[in-house]
């Protein structure tokens, strides 16, 4: 029968080769001891050509010599495991093991040799012949292993499924990033290059390939040479300008990849598996907000804190944050079953000296939620419960009552009721010069906590201090626009955009977070503290660089499609950091914002009417009533506009 193998296609050659095991370790001791023993006989033979008499003077046959040899040779190659290396992935480490093991076995037999010529005159073996052994046996040894790699980076390089990359950059995160594509056992990545800004690069060659130097001529020369991806360490990404550096590659098809930052290599550089797409949130994330955390850690420690909707996007993250400033105890409020379990999971993994409760619950449910706080008695809240889909809070303006006006008051009076020492309020940049319900519900919220705070501030009973925090578009958050377009995308297309115009600010959850924790600190009670979020970003682009991001050409491999403004959604959102607007703070990126303050008694009266209004569902007097409390409220693109004539 013919050998099968012989027949096989690359792709399934490439796949043999992938799937052999390891030569096991006494074979390859075996092949070693082979070629050391041919490397005596060339190296005997050679000295019997260049000094005929030779044996005339050594006491030992050939065969001892050669026994001693051996011998003394194994035991070295023991010593330093030269053999226990896989050949295909052989490399500077290895070849080092070789050389010390050769020339420590010549090194020590010269001495022996030595030693007895002086004390008795005998000579046991011609140094000639040690020399031109240790010469021989090492390149044959460093040439079975090199040759074995070059065999095996041939078929997995020509023949199996192999992405031609160069690294962008060549300080040190990209040269360890170049040894790991070079020294890994997953074979994913073949390193063509370096790119780098310096005019010169293109003269220098880095581990044996050429660096390319970032002009127009790069994409060309990159195409031309099939590389279809680019690495890019974080420390790079924070040096370069996002918005052309990296648009040059993506308008041409080619992916961008990148590692985790050094501070988190193991073993030095990073895996083949750390290896992944560069996101969205990587190239919109601006400077990481920088926030004192001793206030922050002197005020949490020891405390009971309590979170509610701690299973969404917001309350998880402000979990793990204060997790790190060591409380007493952690409560966690959601009425979401499965996200909460799995939280629960998260934190029993991760965090396992932690003491936390988990507590389903509804906001609403005012003798469920106080069974909870008479029992825990927190010392913080950090209330991020609430409904936040403008286009499903425009269609059901009662349940946004119900959980962001009434679950808020609920929790504020029995904050105050069992003297909760800080109450911090997580709100919304929609909430100023509301267009929808949802952000009319925040606002009515926002005005319910801050006249609470003041009525109780002035007759000195207040123990609690209430603070609100105000940001925007939270990067990834659940039902946010960044999941969603990576969902369009998987399947094809098309993107949906609702206008080409419209704009937004964002933040990444953990920024929010940070600001979310601060505020509870530094605040004194009353405030709304917002964020200075840098600037907008057009929809339209954001979609656009997702679909390059994942290899896509917009409007040609997927399209782009436009579905109107929903309902309540305005093309720019108000900005919240004009000075006009805001009082600054010691932090030049939170200020406080000017707002219209309400006397409690008279607001309180309304916001209880608006709550009962809401339990009979008449959607039109609902939002009616919320009109009436917030005269700046003016429905956009909403069925309630008739409300505003």
């Amino acid at each position: 029968m013919k050998d099968s193998f012989l027949f096989l296609k690359d792709s399934d050659m490439f796949s043999h080769l992938r799937n052999l095991k390891y030569i096991p370790r006494w074979l390859v001791l075996f092949i070693d001891i082979i070629l050391c023993l041919f490397s005596y006989y060339v190296a005997s033979y050679l000295s019997l050509k260049l000094f005929a008499n030779i044996d005339d003077v050594r006491v030992l046959s050939f065969a001892e010599r050669i026994s001693i040899i051996l011998l003394i040779q194994i035991i070295f190659f023991w010593l330093f495991h030269t053999y226990s290396g896989v050949l295909r992935y052989s490399g500077f480490v290895d070849a080092t093991k070789l050389l010390i093991a050769v020339s420590g076995n010549v090194a020590l037999l010269s001495l022996v040799n030595f030693i007895f010529y002086v004390s008795s005159g005998i000579v046991l073996l011609f140094y000639t012949t040690l020399f031109i052994y240790g010469v021989i046996s090492f390149l044959l040894l460093f040439c079975l292993r090199l040759a074995t790699k070059m065999v095996y980076d041939y078929f997995t390089q020509n023949f199996g499924k192999i992405t031609p990359i160069v690294i962008y950059g060549t300080q040190s995160a990209a040269i360890g990033i170049a040894k790991m594509l070079r020294t890994t056992q997953e074979t994913k990545y073949k390193l063509v290059g370096f790119i780098d800004d310096d005019k010169n690069a293109s003269q220098r060659l880095i581990m044996g390939v050429k660096v390319f130097h970032l002009n127009e001529d790069l994409v060309r020369k990159m195409i031309a040479k099939n590389i279809k991806a680019i690495i890019i360490s974080p420390n790079k990404l924070k040096q370069i300008d996002l918005n052309t550096d990296l648009d040059i590659f993506l308008n041409n098809g080619l992916s961008i990849l990148t590692s985790p930052p050094m501070s988190i290599w193991k073993d030095d550089m990073p895996t083949i598996k750390q290896i992944k797409s560069i996101q969205i949130e990587d190239l919109l994330e601006r400077p990481c907000i920088k926030i004192s955390t001793d206030n922050i850690a002197a005020q949490l420690k020891s405390k009971v804190i309590l979170i509610t909707g701690a299973a969404g996007s917001i309350g998880s993250e402000i979990v793990r944050q204060v997790i790190n400033y060591n409380p007493t105890l952690i409560i966690l409020l959601d009425q979401a079953e499965s996200p909460m379990h799995t939280l629960k999971l998260e934190l029993e993994e991760q965090h396992p000296k932690q003491n936390f409760s988990v507590f389903l619950g509804d906001v609403r449910n005012k003798e469920r939620m106080e069974y909870m706080i008479d029992m825990y008695r927190p010392d913080y809240i950090y209330h991020a419960a609430a409904y936040k889909h403008v286009p499903l809070m425009e269609d059901n303006p009662v349940e946004s009552v119900q959980v962001n006006i009434k679950g808020t008051k609920i929790m504020a009076d029995l904050a105050v009721k069992y003297k909760v020492e800080r109450f911090v309020m997580i709100s919304t940049d929609k909430a100023v010069n509301p267009t929808n319900v949802m952000g009319a519900s925040k606002r009515i919220a926002e005005i319910y906590v801050q006249s609470l705070f003041h009525k109780l501030n002035k007759s000195s009973e207040n123990t609690t201090r209430f603070i609100t925090t105000r940001f925007g578009n939270v990067l990834g958050s659940n039902g946010s626009v960044i999941p969603h377009f990576k969902s369009q995308i998987e399947k094809g297309g098309p993107v949906t955009v609702t206008h080409p115009d419209i704009i937004r600010y964002f933040m990444t959850i953990p920024e929010a977070c940070m600001l979310v924790l601060e505020a509870g600190a530094m605040g004194v009670g009353g405030e709304i503290f917002v964020f200075d979020m840098g600037s907008p970003v057009k929809i339209v682009d954001l979609a656009k660089k997702m679909i390059r991001l994942a290899g896509y050409i917009p409007e040609v491999d997927i399209k782009i499609e436009y579905t109107g403004l929903r309902p309540g959604e305005k093309l720019y959102e108000e900005l919240l950091n004009k000075k006009e607007l805001t009082i600054e703070t010691h932090h030049p990126k939170i200020m406080i914002a000017k707002v219209q303050e309400y006397e409690f008694d008279n607001v309180s009266l309304q916001i209880d009417e608006l709550i009962n209004h809401s339990k009979i569902c008449k959607n039109f007097l609902t939002v009616s009533m919320m009109k009436k409390i917030v005269p700046e409220f003016l429905s956009k693109n909403s069925q309630y506009e008739r409300l505003d004539v």
